[in-house]
């Protein structure tokens, strides 16, 4: 059975940084892209998620959300299945829930994975909860 554990989240304040992790199991083979993503505040409903990090291990290709470039650190520990993502300078527009997500069927490419596909992921994680207060 697959399985995406988000951990990480949090109480920091504003210039702070956390460190997210992403555990993955149960895939019976490599998923096409996996990605983080996030909901703002009082947007549970609407079921908006902002694509800030989609990653490709077929190809290697990556995309990053401009609110994001400079602000934060990917990295991956195969052995452990864990993608990290590490956000430093949080500022309160960051809080919200974050996303973890793997694609294993229609695949396009990172950037639509992360702005334009309607289901962007086929699994997702339960999320893990940032707030950033001033």
């Amino acid at each position: 059975q697959v399985h995406l554990v988000e951990s990480g989240g949090g109480l920091v304040h504003a210039g702070g940084s956390l460190r997210l992790a992403c555990t993955t199991s149960g895939f019976p083979g490599s998923y096409k892209a996996i990605g983080w993503f996030r909901q703002a505040p009082g947007e549970e409903n609407e079921g908006v998620r902002e694509g800030i990090y989609c990653y490709s291990p077929t190809d290697g290709s990556t995309y990053y959300a401009d609110s994001v470039v400079g602000r934060f650190t990917i990295s991956r520990d195969s052995a452990k299945n864990t993608m990290y993502l590490e956000r430093n300078s949080l500022r309160p527009e960051d809080s919200g829930t974050y996303y973890c997500t793997a694609k294993t069927t229609r695949f396009l490419s990172v950037r639509n994975m992360c702005v334009a596909d309607p289901v962007p992921g086929d699994y997702w994680g339960q999320g893990t909860q940032v707030t950033v207060s001033s």
